[in-house]
């Protein structure tokens, strides 16, 4: 460890060829994964070190990406803190979250202690991983946390978030959060990723609002060791304008594929731009995929080595679970010949 491609993003440095991971990288598209779910649940395969190492080194040896990523969830914290949850098969709570019963639910005083599991399950993942390859965690973003905890996660919208929001995320989220991104650090992981998938629900005014507390809460204690990434609906030059702003050392940020990925391409960027091949089309007949990803290859290789600096490949958001291995296959291979 690292990879060298990983850390030459990381640094932005110029290179040919762009270390490539997927989100979602290790799920349910994936036949090792499908084997390890025959014998064990979703909850024992993150729960349980030695069985998420297993399942996150699964698409390193199948696939060869560059990056290995903790096998875990973004909910977790929630459960520490002390809310009821369960997966069947999905994500599923038995009480949501409301400012009537806060004080019930998040009942745990040290809740960080009970996410050690991911210390151990990213020191084991380690331990098989080769030595040319880099390791990262990850974590929610607050208010996707709090949208799935009250049950809001399906919404494509919110109004306005209300003062309990705001003080559920000051109070309780984030200060759970800077302890949890602490843990996987310290265990090994060289930058870990905010996953924020219910940001883009936020209206502009607390979206603003809302960034610059994640910079200034979170980010900023984790210098260049935190990366953001929210999906589809966000403006991600808003992102750019607050972390320059208040001068926030954030890693890099990922990118959704509806966006082209050339407008992030530039000599005086500073942090990785993940991204951001459509995973949609990624579930395409393997002729349809190729096409489409022939054309991304074009757009993306017109583009200069110093422009390109930084670039993580991946797609816009996480691998879809009807996407066929072959075409995961052929995307990593014609990446890599193609920028050879």
């Amino acid at each position: 460890m690292p990879n060298d491609r990983f850390l030459n993003a990381l640094q932005g440095k110029p290179q040919k060829i762009p270390p490539i991971w997927l989100m979602r990288q290790a799920g349910r598209y994936h036949s090792h994964y499908q084997n390890l779910k025959k014998s064990f649940t979703f909850e024992e395969l993150c729960k349980s070190p030695k069985l998420a190492a297993e399942t996150a080194m699964g698409p390193i040896e199948d696939f060869d990406f560059d990056v290995a990523i903790l096998f875990s969830d973004i909910l977790f914290p929630l459960e520490s803190l002390g809310m009821n949850l369960k997966y069947d098969p999905g994500p599923k709570f038995s009480e949501l979250l409301t400012s009537k019963n806060y004080k019930k639910l998040f009942n745990q005083r040290l809740p960080a202690q009970s996410l050690s599991f991911q210390a151990e399950a990213i020191e084991r993942t380690i331990e098989k991983l080769p030595k040319d390859k880099s390791m990262i965690g990850f974590i929610g973003g607050p208010w996707t946390l709090i949208s799935y905890a009250m049950g809001k996660n399906k919404e494509n919208s919110i109004d306005k978030l209300s003062e309990f929001d705001w003080n559920i995320i000051n109070d309780q989220i984030i200060p759970l959060l800077r302890e949890n991104i602490s843990i996987q650090i310290k265990a090994g992981a060289e930058m870990v990723m905010i996953f924020d998938s219910a940001a883009n629900q936020l209206n502009r005014s607390d979206f603003a609002k809302y960034i610059k507390v994640v910079f200034e809460e979170i980010v900023i204690n984790f210098k260049k060791k935190v990366g953001y990434y929210a999906k589809d609906g966000v403006d991600y030059s808003l992102i750019e304008k607050i972390k320059k702003e208040s001068f926030i050392p954030l890693a890099g940020l990922g990118i959704d594929s509806n966006y082209s990925l050339g407008n992030f391409f530039s000599k005086s960027r500073e942090g990785f731009i993940q991204g951001n091949f459509d995973e949609k089309v990624m579930t395409q007949p393997q002729n349809i995929m190729e096409k489409n990803l022939d054309k991304f290859i074009e757009e993306t290789s017109s583009f200069s080595m110093e422009q390109r600096a930084g670039w993580v490949c991946g797609l816009g958001h996480g691998v879809l679970k009807t996407t066929p291995e072959d075409n995961v296959r052929i995307f990593v291979k014609k990446i890599r010949e193609a920028f050879a």
